[in-house]
This record gives structure tokens, sequence and C-alpha cells, in this order.
């Protein structure tokens, strides 16, 4: 139920970027990679765009809405921070938490706002946020301990939360223009992490492990496409059972 549709995924290059990237197109959608650092390559459907310089996200979407005429889904995936982002909390610089802040918070609102300003009078269009169980549940930080230092930033739980929520909002106020915007809310995808992470994490969740990427991946689609039409204002927790207890 994808066949054809113009789907943009920022970040497409990262770990869970490549996976949606590869789900939807093996559903026949038309994914438009929106990536900071790449050379523009429309033939192959990856774009340069900033989604943390207002000016390169307008124009980046400008350029795809004339390239295609229409734009039927939005994945907001990319994950920009900043160098200090894992400081444990006491020592995180206050400047730095506004930076990250402004990067991954502000930065979803202004191309939530640019894409739906173009998309809201086709009569159609879906929005899929990317945030995390740590926006719902507080934070078990005794999955890192004997990590070498691994921790959860505080800035990940106020801006993933605050997406949830501002998805709600979005949903709400587009619904009647037949425009659906939902959450998903990952838990622990396995990259590699520390050994005593992975095996820590993994005892807490009831299906005794983390999740690959390609598992979370389906859940996007499915709600971008056309089965999932009367699904809007909701946060999906693809998460082992995390939150479940």
């Amino acid at each position: 139920m994808l066949k054809s549709k113009i789907v943009i995924v920022t970040g497409g290059n990262g770990l869970l970027g490549k996976a949606v990237v590869k789900y939807l197109l093996s559903e026949g959608a038309k994914v438009i990679i929106a990536e900071v650092g790449v050379v523009t390559n429309k033939e192959a459907g990856i774009y340069e765009c900033d989604i943390t310089d207002n000016e390169s996200v307008s124009g980046f979407l400008k350029s795809v809405y004339h390239e295609f005429g229409r734009i039927d889904g939005l994945v907001n995936n990319a994950y920009p921070r900043t160098s200090d982002w894992l400081t444990k909390f006491e020592d995180i610089e206050f400047a730095s938490w506004q930076r990250n802040v402004d990067m991954q918070l502000n930065s979803c609102f202004y191309i939530c706002q640019a894409t739906l300003n173009i998309i809201e009078n086709q009569g159609f269009g879906s929005i899929v946020n990317i945030a995390s169980i740590y926006g719902v549940v507080g934070n078990d930080f005794s999955v890192y301990e004997n990590t070498d230092g691994m921790t959860s930033p505080a800035a990940y739980s106020a801006i993933k939360g605050g997406i949830i929520n501002f998805t709600r909002y979005l949903a709400s106020y587009y619904g009647p223009k037949n425009i659906r915007i939902n959450t998903v809310s990952p838990g622990g995808i396995f990259n590699h992490q520390h050994p005593s992470f992975v095996e820590q994490f993994s005892k807490k969740v009831p299906l005794r492990r983390m999740a690959s990427a390609d598992e979370i991946a389906p859940t996007i689609g499915f709600l971008l496409s056309d089965n999932a039409t009367y699904i809007t204002g909701q946060n999906i927790l693809v998460d082992g059972g995390w939150t479940a207890i």
C-alpha cells in the first residue's frame, strides 16, 4: 500500500534510516533521502539537506515538491546532536542543552511546519516522527552500569517527550485536512553497544533481546500506508515489551 508514494526520510543514511529506506523501497515507494554532508543525486533519490538550517529545509522541500508535484509522506528520523551529547547530567553546559533542543526538537517543528504548509491543500499526507521509549517512561540507569561511561542524555528525554505530544497537537490540528501525524518510539536498537549494556538491557526486555533496525521499519511503513488511514495522533511503541512492565 506504498506503491508510488513519494516519501521523504531525513537521516536516511543512519542506522534506522537505512532500514526504513530499504523497507519503503521494497514496498514500492519512491524514497527521497534528506541527508547532511552528501552530494545531491536526484536520480538516486538523495538530496543534501541540513535539518538544523531552516533555509536548507525550505529549499529542499520546494525542490522535492517541484520535482514530484506532491509529498505523500515524511519520516522525521534525523538525529543531529552535539559532540558532548553523552555528558552526565551534572556536567551538562546549559548552552549544550539549548543547542541540542534546538537541533532536534525545534528542527522537528520547522520541518513539520514547512512540509504541512506545502501539502495542506493536497487533502492527504502522512508524517511519522521518531521518538523513543524514554519519551514515555523514565530512564533505568542500571543498564548503564559497568559500561565505561555510557549514559542516557538528559536532553533526550525532554526532546522525545516533546515530540510525542507535539505529534498529538499536529494530529488534532490537521485531522480535518485528512493529514495524519503519528510517532514511532523504538526501544533499544542494537548497534554494537558495550557488551555490558547489551546484556543488562536485554535482561529487562520481556523478549530478552534488543531490536534490529529492520524490526522498527515496518511499523513506520505501515503508518505511512493506506492500511493506516484511520490512525493519527498515536505513539506506537516498538520496544519488545519494555514499557509493558
